[in-house]
């Protein structure tokens, strides 16, 4: 691999506070409000940011201790059985085949909040007129033209991918830099507008869709995958360990970037109640913006938008980037379709990345007939329970580590690493079965996984001529 596709901590960093900061910074504040009160939010910020610090603690001492598995924490699933067997080579498959999917619908949700904060600047991105109807579909013109903007973004960013790794990086790395500044000002800004009076009740009883009344404890429950969705991409750094030009940078990259993006979170979403009112919050389609108006007016509005812009695009960037090398590392790996390891002559994943973007183009279709939050809050479910089940991989393997004594010289750190492990492995089990508690959800999550049984024949076939 040449130098130019080698990563430093910088745009390592860059890739995680990018890819996490995404879509969540600028959707999740209404997300929150419409299942937990300002106290149940601010309690499942706290909790998943603890859950996540021990995970993202797990991810970076795998880079360290097991610096040949890369490609993500989907690649340890393999680690957990014998080597060779057809039991290490099955969950080493589906474990890579969920988390690509997730990185899919993860896309799209970063995508379609893009066009939602271009309307700020374009209104007929949320027109209501109708372009035409075909018995029971109607199709909006507001519809019409977020699908044709979603489109170009994503194909517009595959292009700029495929002319290689460290251009494409440095963008991200640019529009990182712009969206920490400018949610600093936002925050700034929001100190000195923050009103009490819009949190107040600061813990009350939340009426879920059934009726029922759900408490504190229960709302933290309720907001579980919605936090955590905000952490995605914390294995960012992990998943590009090959193209690292030092191992110890994944690690640092990993919990800088945790850091940076916890203490944005929190912040905002915090500052965010305190602006608008919880039944302005729960109806609006772009929080953020609409916050900012209220101190600065149309203009803040206006400038915050275009941040948002700058950021979303540089995640588009990052997760675009990060979808196509999961599979692409698997398959080097000899757990995905061969096909896979296809390079350009930039040393990009030329055939991961079109099919992945032509099965994103898929997603993007959710934008014809829904709205731009009904979009989010659906696919942001989707993509968080895909990615649990490699996030509790890593740390099963973590604790089998531990167990097992290899790669530790003297037992030294040992015991500390099994503490994290087991801690990690709880905090992801309690979020897969807070998600999972919507039998829908539930049920489209095992479709889009168990789907990958159809392709994994082909995948032993490859590796038993391999093995021969």
């Amino acid at each position: 691999m040449s130098n130019g596709n080698k990563l430093g901590l910088a745009i390592l960093t860059s890739l995680v506070v990018g890819n996490m900061v995404g879509s969540g910074i600028f959707m999740l504040p209404r997300s929150l409000s419409e299942v937990a009160s300002p106290a149940g939010v601010i309690l499942a910020w706290v909790l998943t940011g603890l859950g996540v610090l021990v995970t993202a603690l797990v991810f970076g001492n795998l880079a360290i201790r097991k610096p040949e598995l890369t490609g993500g924490p989907q690649i340890y699933a393999k680690q957990l059985f014998k080597e060779g067997s057809n039991l290490s080579l099955l969950s080493g498959f589906m474990s890579s085949w969920g988390y690509w999917i997730g990185n899919l619908a993860g896309n799209v949700a970063i995508i379609t909040t893009f066009a939602g904060y271009l309307s700020t600047f374009f209104p007929i991105l949320t027109s209501e007129a109708v372009l035409f109807t075909a018995g029971s579909f109607t199709l909006r013109v507001g519809n019409a033209f977020t699908f044709a903007v979603c489109t170009l973004l994503l194909w517009g960013t595959h292009f700029i991918i495929l002319r290689g790794l460290e251009n494409a990086g440095k963008l991200n790395f640019l529009a990182t830099a712009a969206k920490v500044v400018g949610f600093l000002l936002f925050i700034i800004i929001a100190l000195f507008a923050f009103e009490a009076s819009n949190i107040l009740p600061f813990a009350e009883a939340k009426i879920d869709a059934a009726g029922n009344s759900v408490g504190l404890l229960g709302q933290v429950n309720n907001a579980a995958v919605t936090t955590l969705w905000a952490f995605l991409g914390v294995e960012s750094a992990v998943v590009f360990a090959g193209r690292a030009k030092k191992k110890i940078d994944v690690k640092r990259a990993t919990i800088l970037g945790l850091f940076l993006a916890l203490a944005i979170y929190i912040g905002i979403s915090t500052l965010v109640m305190g602006l608008l009112s919880q039944e302005a919050l729960v109806s609006s389609q772009k929080p953020l913006i609409d916050a900012i108006e209220v101190v600065l007016g149309p203009i803040g509005g206006k400038v915050l938008a275009g941040i948002g812009l700058i950021s979303l695009f540089g995640s588009t960037i990052g997760w675009v980037m990060l979808s196509a090398e999961i599979p692409y590392q698997a398959a080097k790996q000899g757990i995905f379709l061969n096909p896979f390891k296809k390079e350009n002559k930039h040393g990009m994943p030329v055939f991961s990345l079109v099919l992945t973007n032509l099965l994103g183009q898929l997603f993007i279709f959710s934008t014809v007939s829904n709205s731009i939050s009904q979009a989010f809050d659906f696919v942001i479910y989707i993509a968080t329970l895909a990615y649990l089940v490699p996030y509790l991989i890593a740390s099963l393997f973590q604790v089998k580590l531990t167990f097992t004594g290899e790669t530790y010289v003297h037992n030294k750190g040992r015991k500390l690493d099994m503490v994290i492990g087991v801690l990690a492995s709880i905090y992801s089990i309690w979020v897969i079965i807070a998600g999972t508690a919507d039998i829908k959800t539930f049920l489209f999550g095992v479709i889009l996984l168990a789907s990958g049984i159809l392709f994994y024949p082909k995948v032993r076939r490859s590796q038993s001529l391999t093995n021969k």
